[in-house]
Parts: C-alpha cells; structure tokens; sequence
C-alpha cells in the first residue's frame, strides 16, 4: 500500500514538473508577451518576467519592444529637374502596441522595410536634385511622415528616418565640379575688383596729399630705396625724380634774373662824352 502511494506520489510530482516546465514561460525586459488561448488574443500583455500559460491551450508570442535600425536599400529615381539619382536611408522605428504588431500586420518588419522603399521613391520625384543634397532635414521629415501614417495603424512608431548618401553619375559629377570651379573663379575675381577698387582710392588718396608737399614724394621714394636695399642680391636702379628736377629749377629762378639783367647792362654801346677839343671846334665854327 505505501508503495503504491509512494509511486502514485512520484507519479503525481513528475507530472506536475512535466506540466510546469511545459507552462512556464519567461519574457525578457525588453520583450512583450501576446497570448493566444484557442487562435484568440488575450487582452492582457504579458509583461517581463516569469509567467504562465496553458500547455496545449494557450500560445505565447514574443514582440521586441526595442528600437530597431532598418537600412533601406539604395533607390534610383528621376527628380524633378530630370537627374537620375541613387539615394540610400536608414529607418530607426519601435513598436509601441504589441497586440497590433502582431494581428494587423503578418510581418511588421517586413511591412516597414517596404513602406520605407516606396517612401524613398516618391520623394525623390518630388525633390530636386539641390534638395537631395542640402535640404536633407526637411526631407527627412517628410519622408518619416510619409513612413509613419501607415505604421501607426501596425502598432509601429517611426522614431527617425535619415537620408545616409545620394549618388550621382559621373557626367554630372564632373558638371558640378566644373559650376562650382566657375563659381570661386567669379568670387575670387569679384574680390580682387574689389580690392583693386579700394587700393585705387586709398592711391589717389595718397597722390593727393602728396601733391600739396612735393618733398613727402621723395621721402616715400627714399623709403621704397630702404626696403629694396634689404634684398641683397638684387640691382638697385635709382630713378631720379621730377619733382626734385622741378624744385632745383624754382630755387634757381631768383638768381639767373640778376645775372641776367647785369650782363645785358654789359652788353649795352659806349655812349661817347664830349672833350674840350670838340667844344672849341665847335666854338670855332661859330
């Protein structure tokens, strides 16, 4: 009799073991559990941890609840300018009702990985080329919008969408290269305009001043002799300026006058003076 309890009892507690690790499931902290008892959903999400569930009756599915990093395959379009392009994203999304993840939609994954594409395509006709390359924030917000009123109804929130590369052809690699190269040679030639402009004034300037005193000309000449004498193997040529030539012909005026008018007293006929012979010769002839 105690045998037969004592096997009874074993028989009991190996079933019972049997039935708990049967039934006995644990959800991870970043995981959700949504039971189905007979293909039909419970309303309460199992949380992390340990639970259980009915072996036989009830199935256990795991949702990931964590952030999930999607590449989007790189797509090719037509913009709106006509330029055919490749360009490459990556889609950050979660999902936020574990229920709906799993009933509305067969595969989310899936279903996000191909919105995500068809998204892609649409804005790339709708852009333009200089969008694509500069205007990329406000793509990306058009492009999780697009992505996300779709997903909602998955149980999926779209966290952020980002355009990684858009790829070019070489021809028009080589176009830009050549309008951004025409672009620094017109700023690089406005800029020198410009300071030709500004050097000609501060010239002009200057050749002003200088013409109210004709000695500051040889002393910026004097000057520019001293910086040209530093280089030593260099051949000095010395100009020999006009202004000085000029100021030399002023300070000599006052004396060629009286030298002048001296030699010409000199140069003037002996007036002859009457003697005493020609007085009486003429007394005489009186």
């Amino acid at each position: 009799m105690v045998e037969e309890l004592v096997a009874a009892g074993v028989t009991l507690v190996s079933a019972g073991a049997v039935y708990v690790m049967a039934a006995a499931r644990v959800v991870k902290q970043y995981e959700r559990g949504v039971v189905f008892r007979l293909g039909k959903l419970r309303p309460d999400v199992r949380g992390p941890g340990f639970t259980m569930i009915l072996p036989g009756v009830d199935k256990l599915r795991k949702v990931n609840m964590q952030i999930v990093t999607m590449p989007v395959p790189g797509q090719e379009g037509i913009t709106r300018d006509n330029v055919t392009v490749r360009v490459d994203a990556v889609v950050y999304f979660k999902v936020t009702s574990p229920a709906e993840a799993v009933v509305r939609v067969e595969d989310y994954r899936f279903a996000v990985a191909q919105m995500a594409q068809t998204s892609l395509r649409s804005i790339i006709g709708k852009s333009e080329l200089d969008d694509l390359l500069s205007n990329r924030e406000q793509l990306n917000q058009g492009l999780e919008l697009m992505i996300d009123s779709p997903a909602v109804e998955w149980g999926v929130t779209i966290d952020r969408v980002e355009i990684k590369d858009v790829s070019l052809p070489e021809t028009m690699k080589r176009s830009m290269a050549r309008q951004a190269e025409a672009d620094r040679e017109r700023r690089a030639r406005v800029i020198n305009a410009d300071a030709e402009l500004q050097a000609s004034k501060k010239l002009a300037e200057a050749a002003k001043e200088m013409s109210e005193q004709p000695a500051a000309l040889q002393l910026r000449l004097l000057q520019t002799v001293v910086a040209v004498a530093a280089e030593k193997n260099s051949t000095l040529v010395l100009p020999f300026p006009v202004e000085l030539l000029r100021f030399l012909e002023r300070a000599q005026q006052p004396v060629q006058e009286p030298v002048q008018q001296s030699l010409q007293e000199q140069r003037a006929p002996l007036q002859p003076r009457p003697g005493p012979d020609s007085e009486g010769s003429n007394s005489g002839q009186d």
